[in-house]
């Protein structure tokens, strides 16, 4: 297949529409998603999903208000550095340090309309795009690793992939990313409470503007939580 029919097949897939799946499979595949959330063990490696997310948010709120991208960072342990040159006080710095946290509630929410819309594999799509772009700012090998082998893994389902496992990892990839938004929001606030983030985004918040750190935390969650309410009412209506 020539490059320009593999942009046209990508093209047609992206705009176009698919049918909307049973409920079912709606509620099967927020239920998975829920399990992978809740459950230690799912946690562990699906934490990593929301640390690219995070990171990458950072990334964008740094290029869009104006700041220089230095690198972004993953590691094993799922936390994860992005690294921008600019002011280190302002409105772009204040940008960059919210996006983190809300971003991956924010990619759901937008996921979600797509789906709500039965735009299933442009989700998948839009995802690979995404992931390819977050690639070539990673500088270090764990964080090469982590994006290839989900990029490679979403573009697989994107190509080849039936229909309804298209529909249904779209759908899945959606409600984990609504879901784990507010877990990880509140396993800040965890480690908060233990004295392990001293450096996180909230207490960086707090020292850039009035706010304290516990009143970011507070934004993270309602900017998460309405996503998921939201994003949920869009997937199941």
């Amino acid at each position: 297949m020539q490059p320009v029919d593999v942009l046209a097949r990508i093209g047609a897939e992206v705009t176009g529409t698919q049918p909307a799946p049973d409920v079912s499979v709606v509620v099967a595949t927020g239920a998975l998603a829920l399990v992978l959330v809740a459950l230690p063990t799912g946690w562990r490696v699906t934490r990593h999903v929301v640390t690219i997310a995070h990171e990458g948010s950072h990334g964008v709120a740094a290029l869009v208000s104006g700041r220089r991208l230095a690198g972004i960072r993953l590691h094993s342990d799922t936390s994860g550095l992005t690294l921008s040159r600019g002011r280190s006080r302002g409105p772009g710095m204040v940008a960059t340090a919210l996006a983190g946290y809300i971003g991956p509630g924010l990619l759901g929410l937008g996921a979600a309309y797509l789906l709500r819309e039965r735009h299933a594999l442009a989700v998948l799509w839009l995802a690979v795009l995404l992931l390819a772009l977050l690639l070539v700012q990673i500088r270090n090998f764990y964080g090469l690793y982590a994006v290839l082998v989900f990029g490679l893994g979403v573009l697989a389902v994107s190509w080849w992939g039936s229909e309804p496992v298209q529909s249904a990892a779209a759908y899945a990839g959606t409600w984990f990313l609504l879901l784990a938004a507010p877990r990880a929001v509140l396993e800040l606030q965890h480690q908060r409470r233990r004295g392990r983030a001293r450096d996180s985004d909230a207490d960086l918040l707090a020292r850039l503007t009035p706010l304290p750190g516990l009143a970011w935390v507070g934004v993270f969650l309602v900017t998460t939580g309405a996503a998921l309410v939201a994003g949920g009412g869009w997937l199941l209506g």
